[in-house]
């Protein structure tokens, strides 16, 4: 990809198994790498190669998933599975660091967005940038992680042309 804003190479694969993504968004698999990728160099995650995995699934799936991982029997709208945790050894070169997993639920995702008055593409990059950010150690338990976590989020959202997507809540909850 000559417009990559990775300086390292980010080998991003791809599962689909829910066609209704590909059916409502053809460049689903673009989208979704140039927000992964923007979110590890934000992150300062792109630094050395790496590797991970996005799926494009289906409420089913992620359902399992959840009950499976999480003990929350319900489908939610993106699941993310990091490969370390902690300090993990680190990778022998030339091997890319394993990441993890980013997992979207189809039909939880477009419902967000139409409720949410969002275009599919804006609310799947940010939910993208969300999942990969986790996998990098970001989380929002806590209410400063969370501010920082969504000022990023916000941040790289934005170099995407992706309008800031807290203005809303913020508008009614301020």
């Amino acid at each position: 990809m000559s417009n990559d804003p990775d300086p390292a190479a980010v080998d991003i694969d791809f599962a689909e198994s829910c066609a209704e993504w590909r059916r409502q968004l053809p460049e689903v698999e673009a989208l979704c790498a140039a927000a992964a990728r923007a979110a590890l160099v934000a992150a300062g995650a792109a630094t050395a190669p790496a590797e991970l995995s996005l799926v494009l699934a289906d409420d089913t799936l992620v359902r399992t998933l959840n009950q499976r991982w999480r003990g929350q029997d319900k489908p939610t709208n993106v699941l993310s599975c990091a490969a370390e945790e902690g300090s993990a050894p680190a990778v022998p070169a030339p091997l890319p660091r394993l990441l993890g997993d980013v997992v979207l639920a189809y039909e939880t995702v477009a419902a967000e967005a139409v409720a949410q008055g969002k275009p599919l593409a804006d609310h799947l990059r940010h939910l993208v940038v969300h999942g990969v950010l986790h996998l990098v150690g970001f989380d929002h338990m806590e209410e400063e992680e969370a501010e920082r976590m969504e000022a990023l989020e916000t941040r790289i959202l934005a170099g995407l042309g992706v309008p800031d997507p807290y203005r809303e809540r913020e508008a009614t909850h301020g």
